[in-house]
């Protein structure tokens, strides 16, 4: 009965918020839904001690804002019953019908595996509602999938079928992440860097900026407590000042615009905590150096007064040099449409602006959920169309993937990574992730061409296929009349391909091959890398079972077809081996290496930099001191500047430590190749880029041949292999491995 009470006002206010256009029967459904949620949820409560149904009240809150059709609102009052009550799929069906069964279907976590952790904030359930323990048959050659990446796939493959799905996860998100605060602290950090990592950029590829930026702002604070306080502390102190500067620009362009006939709508954009932290870290700044920078947002009745009003803007104050962007004529990739500019302001200071229409607005603020909100009763919306096709175009690979967190680390490379558009040499525009290379291009195109590729052009000139493509590149490939591709292609040291969706294509094409073939191939990549690597005899048996295989020969044809990576299999042995005994073989003294990167205590991400008064090194005691725009310059203790310091001056000294302390084993290493000029300055080159050390060099070139003996201080065998794959395929070398003995 208390529980009831609890909730009887989130209700009425839940159906105070649903949308002008609900029937009877719309409102009706929701209620319906709200009470065999109270019902089912009835003695549950949060780890914050509410009554567990308020969750699911502020969930469809969240979704009533985003004025979805009333079957989604049900399914947010209901999307935790299958989980975490006696409730049934089957009931839900029977009571609320196939559209609302799908969708809670959709949002509920795998129940067929073991229960580990769960990301939200779950109920206190009697005993009787305890999870099945029922262990699910594993695929083959498969680890058990952990159960946050089986939830995030399992949510992506029904976000392919019905968007709608993602916007509840969203919601239950959102809500979360608002209540974080009752969790432990591990988990709070966990999940904080999840939601920044995975349903922040959902939210954007969505376009649903609203739930964009809460979610990252709440994640930062749990992620990045020390940074979020003082962002937060002196965005604080200084919102008098600013709330008063926007005011009088606000009437400084309301004024011009009355002036000029153009009816406008001026309101001063929100600085959200997350977006300047990542601003201070692209730029390389301190606080103080972003802290002036105000924006304002213009919303005018349509296409052509948005350029008015820029041409207004730009004839009255002076423009900054390369910060106008025409999002209107070129979209952004998520669809998203605004004038972006920036000028100096009357004070000297710069101003940001944005201008875009209405429809622009609600399409910038709810992006996918615009649909609902913004064209109810629209017959047909080609712009929602578009979206969802875009969707399922740049996921067409997700059935190809069972490996739960394979599937989520190709989401981060293939959807939530920024876009770059190259051309094919017609001129066709190709929109691929960025950090794409000429392979993943070749694939995209068509997967023959990707299979056959040996080359490629950008911008007529010949490039190697790990190249990265930049927007504005024309992408000409180079095929061979027949052949395959080659299985170092998946081979992720090479990065030389980055999608999904040209992993998948070149895994079936192995898969065709016949299964001897595949089985060789496989042991035969397993032993040439352990004996590069100059490992002793392994166990396959052993690392079979480590790998969730039954026998070695499934082991190998999983790595012959590309299912396996290496990589992995160099994993479980750094992992499951002693690394000392493996790495010291010919070299067993330890080295501690202290890494250049600086500490400011409290003050974590802020920008560094060494003084050149004291020329402080790693091993040095040293101090930091808080330089306007600069962030902190480190000193020596006795440097004399500091000891002269006054003592005003004092108040601006921070405690700073040298970082992280990784430990290093000496290895030995061969490499051979066909001498040419430059060869020792690649090889350095290559090492310095992975931040390994080279303690010793020997080089001895006979007559064409050059053979370099170097001691190379690496972390781990899985780093050992990684750089050994890399020197392979600098020019002109032959071989690279371990010397040991």
């Amino acid at each position: 009965m208390k529980s009831a009470t609890a909730t009887a006002i989130p209700l009425e206010k839940l159906l105070e918020q649903l949308p002008e256009t609900y029937s009877l029967a719309d409102k009706e459904l929701v209620q319906r839904a709200y009470r065999a949620a109270e019902e089912a949820h009835r003695g549950q409560k949060r780890n914050s001690g509410e009554p567990y149904i308020n969750h699911c009240l502020a969930v469809t809150q969240i979704l009533a804002e985003l004025r979805v059709p009333p079957e989604v609102l049900a399914a947010g009052l209901l999307h935790d019953t299958v989980e975490d009550t006696t409730v049934t799929l089957n009931d839900i069906r029977q009571d609320f019908g196939d559209i609302v069964a799908n969708l809670v279907d959709g949002v509920t976590k795998l129940t067929n595996l073991p229960r580990v952790s769960r990301d939200d904030q779950h109920a206190e359930k009697p005993p009787a509602l305890e999870p099945d323990t029922q262990s699910a048959p594993l695929a083959l050659g498969r680890r058990r999938p952990d159960m946050a990446s089986e939830t995030l796939r399992k949510t992506f493959l029904a976000m392919g079928d019905d968007v709608r799905v993602v916007l509840i996860k969203l919601a239950d998100r959102l809500h979360n992440m608002r209540t974080l605060g009752h969790m432990p602290e591990a988990k709070r950090k966990r999940i904080a860097q999840q939601t920044l990592e995975i349903f922040a950029p959902l939210a954007n590829r969505l376009g649903i900026w609203q739930v964009k930026w809460e979610l990252e702002d709440l994640a930062f604070r749990y992620v990045n407590p020390a940074k979020y306080k003082e962002i937060a502390e002196q965005l604080a102190e200084r919102l008098p000042d600013r709330e008063a500067q926007i005011k009088a620009i606000v009437e400084g362009l309301r004024e011009l615009f009355e002036k000029n006939s153009i009816r406008v709508d001026i309101s001063g954009r929100p600085k959200h905590i997350y977006s300047i932290y990542k601003k201070m870290q692209q730029k390389g700044k301190a606080f103080e150096s972003v802290r002036d920078v105000r924006a304002v947002r213009i919303i005018v009745p349509d296409i052509t007064a948005c350029y008015t009003a820029l041409g207004l803007i730009h004839n009255r104050w002076r423009p900054m040099p390369g910060e106008f962007d025409d999002y209107i004529a070129a979209p952004k990739d998520n669809f998203y449409q605004s004038l972006h500019t920036a000028v100096i302001w009357e004070d000297g200071k710069p101003l940001e602006v944005q201008i875009r229409t209405q429809e622009m607005h609600q399409s910038a603020e709810y992006g996918i959920a615009a649909h609902w909100r913004y064209k109810e009763g629209a017959k047909r919306d080609k712009s929602y169309e578009q979206r969802i096709n875009w969707l399922r175009n740049m996921m067409e690979w997700r059935s190809d993937v069972n490996d739960a967190t394979e599937f989520v680390e190709s989401m981060r490379s293939d959807v939530f990574q920024d876009r770059v558009y190259v051309f094919t040499p017609r001129g066709d525009i190709i929109d691929l992730p960025a950090g794409c290379t000429p392979l993943d291009f070749a694939y995209h195109v068509h997967t023959d061409i990707g299979h056959r590729c040996r080359g490629a052009k950008i911008n007529g000139k010949l490039v190697p296929l790990y190249h990265e493509l930049k927007t504005g590149d024309q992408i000409e490939i180079l095929t061979a009349k027949r052949g395959g591709p080659s299985r170092d292609w998946l081979n992720s040291n090479l990065g030389l391909i980055k999608t999904q969706r040209a992993k998948s294509k070149i895994r079936a094409w192995f898969k065709k091959q016949d299964h001897e073939q595949n089985l060789a191939q496989g042991r035969l990549l397993l032993e040439r890398e352990i004996q590069r690597l100059g490992l002793p005899e392994l166990n396959f048996e052993k690392m079979a079972r480590d790998l969730s295989y039954k026998t070695p020969d499934e082991m190998f044809v999983d790595l012959g077809t590309g299912d396996l990576s290496l990589g992995k299999v160099i994993n479980e042995i750094s992992e499951t081996e002693e690394n000392a005994s493996l790495l010291t073989a010919d070299a067993p003294k330890k080295v501690t290496a202290i890494t250049d990167a600086v500490n400011v205590v409290g003050l974590k991400g802020l920008l560094t930099t060494m003084g050149k008064c004291c020329n402080p090194a790693p091993g040095d005691q040293i101090i930091g001191y808080i330089t306007r725009g600069r962030g902190a310059t480190i000193h020596r203790q006795d440097c004399p500047n500091v000891l002269r310091l006054r003592s005003s001056d004092r108040e601006r000294i921070v405690r700073v430590d040298w970082g992280t302390q990784i430990r290093t084993y000496p290895v030995s290493i061969r490499i051979r190749a066909y001498d040419r000029q430059g060869l020792m300055g690649d090889v350095s080159n290559l090492l310095n880029d992975d931040g390994v050390n080279i303690a010793d060099v020997k080089v001895n070139v006979n007559r064409s041949l050059a053979e370099l003996r170097l001691v190379v201080e690496v972390q781990d065998i899985s780093q050992l292999s990684k750089i050994l794959t890399k020197l392979e395929n600098v020019p002109n070398v032959t071989e690279a491995h371990r010397i040991t003995g």
